[in-house]
């Protein structure tokens, strides 16, 4: 074990001051603080900041020429409040690291404590704090970030904690692993008119009563292969919060979500089609636009298998169970420039869903995480 118990005890504190103190997607600016701060003491060769937004990139040189590695975790929480009694409980209102990217962050902080210590033999060893996974766009804008191009991997790793399955067990499959998904935001305009003459207005009740339930239908649900799709409703609204006026304005939000890219084209063409016949129907406008854009998340053969092989001599059992997942990751836009894998860490059987708001991440799982992707690292460069 390269962690020493005093190492582990740091490293649980340090992930309960990150509990503490939460910050959104796009937001993380004292999170990414914290962590160039820690970073300091493993004095690594390069660190980059600033990256894709607040992200921050830790490099450690080994002696040799060879490959670039590297490692990711996220750095951004949710918009939840959580309801915990725990001393380390979010302190800031109405927001939540309910996803465990605290614990991801501590392992990735263990790994740079073991690389302070002692670099690999040859290649580089590059540790990736990334901004806003949860809306879907850090990956990316790390990605077009002209700082990555000093760091751009030959293959890359990252895990995600997993409740539901067994503690310290781990969930690895070839193939994609995390589901494509699109939030779409439907606007439907007609024209407002006194409520004592609706006749006089076009309201759109009837098109959202109409849509909503239809664009559910589209999902065909049953398992996940080449025919699965979902549409989840996550949000609507309609009119002027007013007695006096009959509603001119709709807005309907809702969650499309497929195994892989290539579904989610058709997925998408089918809700488009269904939504504009349905706004003309009722001679109403339309306006649809997307956010938090997921790829799938695919997990290439020859990561897999260095993955596997840690896992193995780590003494961690695994296997393919609870994969793919239904959950997205942005963590599929790295392997779609190199191989890539991720795998899921059990939080324990009986233990609180990610986006709960008593979800809270293992400590256990900090130095099993560190084990198995400190030597993926060992076994790749030395």
């Amino acid at each position: 074990m390269f962690l020493t118990n005093q190492d582990m005890v740091d490293l649980v504190e340090w992930r309960r001051k990150l509990h503490r103190a939460p910050e959104l997607s796009c937001e993380e600016r004292e999170t990414a603080r914290e962590v160039q701060t820690f970073l300091a003491d493993t004095r690594p060769d390069e660190l980059l900041v600033e990256l894709g937004g607040h992200g921050v990139a830790a490099v450690y040189e080994g002696r040799e020429p060879g490959p670039t590695v590297m490692f990711r975790a996220e750095l951004d929480g949710l918009p939840i409040q959580e309801i915990s009694n725990n001393a380390h409980c979010s302190q800031t209102p109405g927001r939540g690291h309910m996803c465990g990217h605290d614990g991801h962050m501590a392992t990735l902080a263990a790994l740079a404590r073991g690389l302070g210590r002692k670099r690999p033999r040859r290649g580089r060893a590059v540790l990736l704090f990334q901004p806003a996974e949860e809306n879907g766009v850090g990956a990316a804008a790390v990605i077009d970030d002209p700082k990555f191009r000093r760091i751009a991997p030959d293959i890359a790793f990252a895990y995600h904690n997993m409740p539901g399955i067994p503690l310290g067990h781990a969930a690895l499959k070839i193939g994609p692993v995390n589901c494509a998904s699109r939030g779409m935001r439907i606007i439907i305009s007609g024209k407002t008119a006194h409520a004592s003459r609706p006749e006089f207005g076009v309201s759109p009740m009837s098109a959202i009563v109409k849509l909503m339930p239809a664009l559910t239908a589209l999902g065909r649900g049953g398992p996940l292969d080449g025919d699965f799709a979902m549409i989840t409703v996550t949000h609507a609204e309609m009119g002027e919060r007013a007695f006096g006026i009959a509603p001119g304005r709709a807005e309907i939000w809702a969650t499309l979500r497929t195994l892989t890219d290539a579904q989610m084209e058709g997925l998408q063409v089918e809700a488009e089609r269904l939504t504009y016949a349905v706004a003309r129907e009722a001679s109403l406008g339309v306006e649809i636009s997307y956010q938090d854009v997921f790829a799938h998340c695919e997990n290439a053969p020859e990561a897999v298998a260095h993955l596997a092989r840690a896992l193995n001599a780590e003494g961690v059992p695994h296997d393919e169970n609870h994969l793919p997942s239904l959950g997205s990751e942005d963590f599929g836009r790295f392997g779609k420039r190199t191989p890539a894998a991720m795998f899921l860490l059990g939080a324990g059987e009986n233990h609180p869903s990610v986006h709960n708001p008593d979800y809270d991440f293992p400590d256990d799982l900090i130095g099993v995480g560190a084990r198995v992707f400190m030597r993926t690292l060992r076994d790749l460069l030395g």
